[in-house]
């Protein structure tokens, strides 16, 4: 029997997730990409192909901001939803769609998805 790579498995969650939602003008799609460094966040319009808005671990969070309890990478994780959120504002994004990318909702992906919700965004 052949055994399927965890990256193989994790292109699989992926690909039936994105067929089931898409991000429209009024309800982007709110991705998240997670590397073993850092993480990066984007708003796209699935419909024009765009990006509305992105951000990233090395120029979008701020040492001294507060992430509550949260240490290391979930903390940047947190602060990276908050900054989407903000910038997402000044678009006048409320609603998104989350997409997750294939990852487990836990860890970074769950603090990135609590920050954009603190910062005001609706899933």
């Amino acid at each position: 029997m052949f055994k399927k790579t965890k990256k193989q498995q994790k292109e699989r969650r992926h690909i039936k997730i994105r067929a089931r939602m898409s991000g429209t003008v009024e309800r982007p799609r709110l991705h998240v990409s997670r590397s073993l460094v850092g993480m990066y966040l984007q708003l796209i319009d699935d419909e024009s192909g765009k990006t509305l808005a992105s951000v990233n671990h090395k120029k979008d969070v701020k040492k001294s901001a507060d992430a509550g309890e949260r240490k290391g990478k979930v903390a940047v994780g947190y602060l990276l939803g908050l900054a989407l959120a903000e910038k997402a504002k000044t678009l006048k994004v409320t609603k998104v769609v989350f997409d997750r990318g294939g990852n487990r909702y836990h860890g970074r992906i769950k603090a990135a998805a609590e920050g954009a919700r603190d910062g005001g965004l609706e899933f």
